[in-house]
């Protein structure tokens, strides 16, 4: 069935039926889901902003793109709860601009799911094997991926009730350190601001600048990245109107708290913004200086890994329903998305898992610095460039398509979009104005051509009409 420049095939019955998912996940096993994908950047990854910009300077950056998440949060509930398929953004921006603008978002997105897990992978590999040095560190990546992949092919009640216990346990160890320090007396203001200014800057408000202030963007989005993974289960929620929703904005909120209190606290104890945002392990020293060295910061130090290992289970959720979905709609290999008799994505958990282990043996192989950070970096601007997409694709939906049913709406509306818009196009340059992050741009942009060149010779020939995202979209243009 040709439409345009895309060819669709017709399918039967039994090609969806092999390719179904099914669950009754409530919206607080959701919530805990999104805030565990999450958390480890309050772990780390956030206090390189302090060398960049200053205290003042990420926390601006925080509070703008906490700001940038609301309205994104509020603009995906409302599109989760109107087309409610596992393919999320994916569905958005098709629905929204046709095949080829919402494989672009998709792939940005596969880009953030399948990499991020790989470096923390790494992280956790590595820090394990401080512990246990007898034993090869790859041995740790092949358990890791083993253990939560098997997890989230057994069954989603199963990872669901995973991802509670992971994000319950990393974040008792944020409120330990949290109360420690406001209790302690170790933690001071004066710590806060002791990154030395650039010339012709103050040393207490902006040290570098609002240069800065701009620097620091991608640094604040680790406090928020992967909460929108969350439309990705609308395909398994109860009730996929309210617990889409529900769990976006309560996670959001969370999130929020979580990070200010870390950006606070953590960056006031421990030598400071200095010293902290130079440390590969920020939490790690903080609990250090809070509680001094023996048995019970060793063993906080030693939990401490749930962070990591919270975010690692719930992004393997994300990437198995987003490559399961562009699969089912022939975007990408359609047997990747067969699912097993649990109805879980177990081949594209699995191809997710290999590609990621390839990335974690690149990372291995180079020196850990200059790849690991590049797949970091690669996650982030993958992850804006969606950002952008989606919140163009909501205001092209209210505009265009305002018969379409909105069981949520948000209270932001256009307008919250847009500004969510304005924020996210800045977070994109920001990220060319650190030399840091300019590998990682370029692996992006490797990758999207790549994509580019298969969807022209390939997938867009062979597109699945009866795919949920497409069939919606289909009965749309009627």
């Amino acid at each position: 069935m040709p439409k345009g420049f895309i060819r669709y095939d017709n399918v039967n019955e039994s090609y969806l039926n092999r390719r179904r998912l099914k669950g009754s996940v409530s919206w607080p096993l959701l919530c805990a889901l999104g805030v565990g994908a999450v958390i480890s950047g309050d772990f780390s990854g956030w206090n390189t902003g302090l060398t960049v910009g200053g205290f003042w300077g990420l926390a601006i950056a925080t509070v703008l793109m906490a700001i940038m998440y609301i309205c994104m949060i509020y603009s995906i509930a409302e599109m989760s709860a109107a087309l409610p398929y596992a393919g999320g953004f994916y569905a958005f921006t098709r629905y929204a601009f046709g095949p080829a603008a919402g494989f672009i978002c998709s792939v940005s997105t596969v880009i953030e799911y399948v990499l991020t897990p790989a470096v923390i992978v790494f992280y956790i590999g590595s820090y394990l094997n401080t512990l246990l040095p007898s034993i090869p560190i790859f041995i740790w990546w092949l358990l890791s991926y083993s253990i939560f992949v098997i997890i989230n092919i057994r069954s989603v009640e199963l990872t669901f009730k995973v991802g509670l216990f992971l994000t319950i346990s990393a974040a008792a160890i944020l409120a330990i350190f949290f109360y420690g320090a406001l209790t302690s007396g170790t933690f001071s203001l004066s710590l806060l601001f002791n990154v030395p200014p650039d010339s012709g800057q103050s040393a207490t408000w902006l040290p570098k600048g609002w240069l800065g202030v701009f620097k620091s963007f991608p640094y604040a989005i680790w406090f928020y990245l992967a909460i929108e993974q969350l439309p990705l289960a609308a395909e398994e929620a109860n009730d996929t109107a309210t617990d889409i929703p529900e769990s976006l904005i309560w996670g959001t909120y969370t999130l929020i708290a979580l990070a200010l209190y870390t950006l606070v606290l953590n960056a006031g104890v421990a030598g400071g913004a200095v010293a902290i945002g130079k440390s590969s392990t920020p939490l790690a020293d903080g609990l250090k200086a809070v509680f001094g060295e023996g048995t019970f910061t060793t063993t906080l130090t030693v939990l401490a890994v749930t962070g990591l290992v919270a975010s690692f289970h719930a992004i393997i959720y994300a990437y198995g329903r987003i490559i399961f979905s562009l699969s089912r709609a022939g975007y990408l290999p359609r047997w990747l998305s067969v699912t097993s008799k649990s109805y879980t994505p177990a081949r594209a958990l699995l191809v997710g898992a290999v590609v990621g282990l390839i990335c974690t043996a690149a990372i291995q192989i180079s020196g850990q610095g200059i790849v690991g950070a590049a797949l970091l970096n690669m996650a982030v601007f993958g992850a804006v460039i969606s950002y952008a997409l989606v919140m163009i694709s909501y205001i092209k939906l209210k505009i265009s398509f305002p018969e379409l049913p909105r069981p949520y709406q948000s209270p932001l509306g256009i307008w919250g979009a847009a500004v969510g818009t304005v924020l996210a196009i800045l977070a994109f340059f920001a990220c060319f104005s650190d030399p840091i992050y300019q590998p990682g741009i370029w692996g992006v942009a490797i990758f999207l051509i790549a994509a580019v060149v298969y969807f022209w010779f390939s997938s867009r020939k062979q597109l699945v009409a009866q795919a949920p995202e497409e069939k919606a979209a289909f009965l749309a243009q009627r």
